[in-house]
């Protein structure tokens, strides 16, 4: 498999499993096998406009993400290339339509695209963090400079593209930190990102995901203030050993509220589920943040395995599909 079925199978899957959660994510456990039986749902849900495959915020600033790292002229450059691009992103939060950029960095291909400019659940400390003054990363492990106590799941469900993008676990693993950091400055919000994106990174490699999930686990202790996203870590790779694949046993690591819990439920579903349709419905189907988990698992799947892993009855009509692919084959290109 190459390179490029990776990048697509990444970005396709997380959105996929972004659009299975979206309707359900404030829905209980007992409110969704009200609804949709024991099983929970095992389909797209047609929302009330009778429309199905919505995505969420989680895409739209994964996309943005994808977006500064094919604008960033250099590494170096890449964190504020991507601040540049989740400002974009806020446009489409905060206006009906592409407004007249006011600003150089304010133009772009994708903030011209109408379809984006629906509000989607975004997060908090997304959005106030992009309103605030942001004067570069601090050290991993430290407070960072915006909302120093935020830890929200807004840092991980953004952050595969970092790993697609650069291939060292290492680089990925620190950029995907301090770019969390522009909204999110709890150590915990910005490693678990980091994390992510270094097994996001071993997955495009070609690691088998148990092994990338213990070498991202790895490098992660080698940081300061690591502990509560490694416990989440080892957590979700002990109950996934156990073989329990039960939407009790999703809740058990946490709601997904707060990004260790995200990335450790996201991880879990994709261990511990052989088939990838029903580790996505796995990931989706619990009282948490359905969509943020949902997006993970289905990053982590479809690095691994590639597109065509996806049921098309997911991929055809999912929103901004074309889009998507687009920003995959642009990254892949921008980045070899």
């Amino acid at each position: 498999m190459d390179v490029r079925d990776r990048v697509r199978g990444c970005l396709l899957g997380g959105a996929i499993g972004d659009a299975l959660g979206a309707p359900i994510e404030f829905q209980s456990l007992r409110e969704i096998r009200k609804h949709w039986g024991n099983d929970g749902i095992s389909e797209y849900v047609t929302d009330w406009r009778g429309k199905t495959g919505l995505i969420t915020d989680d895409t739209q600033m994964t996309l943005f993400t994808v977006e500064g790292l094919i604008r960033a002229e250099t590494v170096d450059g890449a964190v504020e290339s991507v601040r540049q691009a989740y400002q974009r992103w806020l446009d489409t939060q905060d206006h009906p339509a592409p407004p007249p950029p006011d600003r150089p960095h304010r133009t772009g291909r994708l903030r011209e695209e109408g379809w984006l400019y629906s509000r989607r659940a975004p997060g908090n400390a997304c959005l106030s963090g992009l309103h605030r003054h942001f004067p570069g990363p601090a050290p991993l492990g430290e407070p960072g400079p915006v909302n120093p106590d935020s830890k929200g799941c807004g840092t991980v469900m953004r952050s595969a593209p970092f790993g697609l993008a650069l291939r060292d676990p290492r680089a990925a693993f620190e950029l995907s930190a301090a770019c969390a950091q522009i909204t999110h400055g709890h150590p915990t919000g910005s490693l678990a990102a980091g994390a992510f994106a270094a097994i996001v990174a071993l997955l495009v490699a070609g690691k088998p995901l148990t092994r990338a999930v213990q070498d991202g686990l790895d490098l992660l202790v080698t940081y300061p203030r690591h502990e509560e996203t490694a416990g989440a870590l080892r957590a979700a790779a002990e109950l996934a050993r156990s073989g329990e694949h039960t939407p009790e046993a999703v809740e058990s690591l946490g709601g997904a509220w707060v990004a260790e819990e995200a990335l450790a439920i996201g991880v879990y579903c994709a261990l511990v589920e052989p088939s990838v349709e029903r580790a996505m419905l796995l990931s989706v189907n619990h009282s948490g943040d359905s969509d943020s988990t949902g997006s993970v698992c289905g990053n982590l799947l479809g690095a691994a395995h590639g597109a065509a892993v996806f049921p098309a009855e997911w991929s055809r009509p999912l929103e901004g599909r074309e889009t998507i692919e687009r920003l995959a084959d642009e990254l892949s290109a921008a980045y070899g």
